[in-house]
C-alpha cells in the first residue's frame, strides 16, 4: 500500500475525523490571524503555521507586532500538542493497516 493511499484513507477515516478537523481548523484560523495581524500574504501565513506546528521553525517568518507575538505564543502552546496528536493518530492508523495486512497473509 502506498503512502499516498494510506494518507488518503486516514483523511477520510471516521475514527480520526475529530483530530483531522481540529488540525485543519487550527491551520485555517492561524492563517487568517497571521494574514491580518502581520500583513503577510495568505500562503506565507499558511506556511508559517505549518512550519510552526511541525516545530521546524526556519526563522524566515517571525511575528513583528506585539499582537502577532502574542498570537504566536497562543498558537504554539495550543497547536503543538494538537499537531502531535494528529501525527500520532496517523502512525496508529498506519500500524493498524500494517497489522491487518500482516494478519491476512
Amino acid at each position: 500500500m502506498t503512502m499516498i493511499k494510506l494518507l488518503y484513507q486516514f483523511l477520510v477515516s471516521e475514527k480520526y475525523r475529530s483530530i483531522i478537523i481540529t488540525v485543519f481548523t487550527l491551520l485555517i484560523i492561524g492563517t487568517i490571524v497571521f494574514h491580518f495581524v502581520e500583513g503577510w500574504h495568505w500562503f506565507d501565513s499558511f506556511y508559517y503555521c505549518v512550519i510552526t506546528l511541525a516545530t521546524v521553525g526556519y526563522g524566515d517568518f517571525t511575528p513583528k507586532t506585539d499582537l502577532g507575538k502574542l498570537a504566536a505564543i497562543i498558537y504554539i502552546i495550543s497547536g503543538i500538542g494538537i499537531f502531535l496528536a494528529f501525527v500520532q493518530a496517523y502512525f496508529d492508523f498506519v500500524k493498524e493497516k500494517y497489522e491487518q495486512r500482516k494478519a491476512s497473509r
